[in-house]
């Protein structure tokens, strides 16, 4: 009976560990893509039916312009497509920049922050939030900046940096931030 009993304990564990389980990865270190792209126009969303989003490397998803003036005043933020964790060329002279900012002084320290838009799962805006700030620290690593000097973490949906629930309010908390620690 006390086999029996071990068995079945053991069982119930395996079955509670199964049910924890993801399927979101959140240690994959491969290489982070660097997208090169043109933007689709807005009115060129969805105009392709029921094609597969990602055919032809278009987006189905319309363009936003966030605007020059999103990183005016020293703010050092990469905005990202819907559901994606590539850095866009147009982020790149951000980024090379704050990678020769920290080149400079070894001893300075960042912190990279990404967050996600409010549609999706809690868990999987981590995932993807946390995809984000890994995506920028691997291009700022590539550019010299050393592992030690920066730290990726991820907020998903919890930390909005607008509030709304458009597409133009969507877009700008698809973003990663670079922050001095």
């Amino acid at each position: 009976m006390k086999r029996f009993a071990s068995i079945l304990t053991a069982l119930a564990g395996a079955a509670l560990l199964a049910a924890c389980s993801s399927p979101v990865k959140l240690d994959d270190k491969g290489d982070v893509p660097v997208e090169s792209r043109t933007p689709m126009p807005a009115g060129g969303a969805g105009s392709a039916g029921g094609a597969a989003a990602g055919q032809g490397g278009q987006s189905q998803v319309a363009t936003v312009s966030i605007g020059p003036a999103a990183s005016a005043g020293g703010a050092r933020i990469v905005y990202f497509d819907f559901d994606s964790f590539i850095v866009k060329d147009e982020f790149r002279p951000l980024v090379e920049t704050q990678a020769k900012r920290l080149t400079a002084n070894k001893s300075q320290r960042a912190s990279i922050e990404g967050h996600t838009d409010e549609r999706g799962g809690r868990e999987y805006n981590l995932a993807l939030g946390q995809k984000r700030a890994e995506a920028v620290q691997r291009a700022m690593t590539l550019l010299g900046v050393g592992e030690a000097q920066l730290e990726a973490v991820s907020f998903g949906k919890e930390r909005p940096g607008v509030q709304g629930s458009d597409e133009a309010a969507w877009a700008k908390n698809r973003r990663a931030e670079l922050k001095d620690k």
